[in-house]
């Protein structure tokens, strides 16, 4: 089951750090964002975390696609929360 109180608080992370990451301009202010979403990935409730990635064992975790996936999981949460 997921709760309210699950997607507000990944929102919530999600949504501050992927703002951070998309105005930086210091690659490892960028990398040590990648990695708090890492560590953060692992407490994200697993029915939240399989909606969000579709599948994909690899969502949010992956460096080619971290901005791409860090916006899909942002977006897909605003519309869970409205």
């Amino acid at each position: 089951m997921i709760t309210k109180e699950s997607i507000e608080t990944t929102y919530c992370f999600l949504h501050q750090k992927l703002r951070v990451y998309l105005y930086s301009g210091m690659d490892w202010q960028k990398d040590d964002i990648e990695y708090a979403i890492a560590n953060f990935v692992v407490s994200i409730p697993k029915e939240l975390y399989d909606e969000l990635s579709e599948g994909r064992p690899d969502f949010l975790l992956d460096h080619q696609r971290f901005a791409d996936d860090m916006t899909l999981a942002v977006n897909h949460l605003e519309q869970m929360l409205f």
